[in-house]
């Protein structure tokens, strides 16, 4: 009973951690990686106003405004420049 208890309390406490957690973009070493200027060019031409742009993980990470003015959290594969993971606002 003890064990069931101690395994399940280990995996509670394991969650938060796991949510806070950015999506896993590549495993490239970043000496493949698109630059900073090329990325940020890739994501201006699809129409998006960014605020901060940052090295997440192994991800290029974005917070700003997409096309459409709404706020946005997005994931960028450094490798391909493709979304890998967004959150709009609706």
């Amino acid at each position: 009973m003890k064990l069931k208890l101690t395994i399940m309390l280990a995996a509670i406490a394991a969650m938060p951690s796991l949510a806070l957690a950015g999506p896993s973009c590549t495993s490239e070493p970043k000496s493949k990686w698109m630059s900073q200027e090329a990325m940020k060019a890739k994501i201006d031409a699809a129409g998006y106003k960014v605020k901060t742009f940052q090295v997440t993980g192994n991800c290029y990470e974005i917070y700003g405004k997409n096309k459409d003015g709404k706020r946005a959290e997005v994931y960028f594969n450094p490798i391909s420049g493709d979304i890998v993971k967004s959150e709009i606002d609706g």
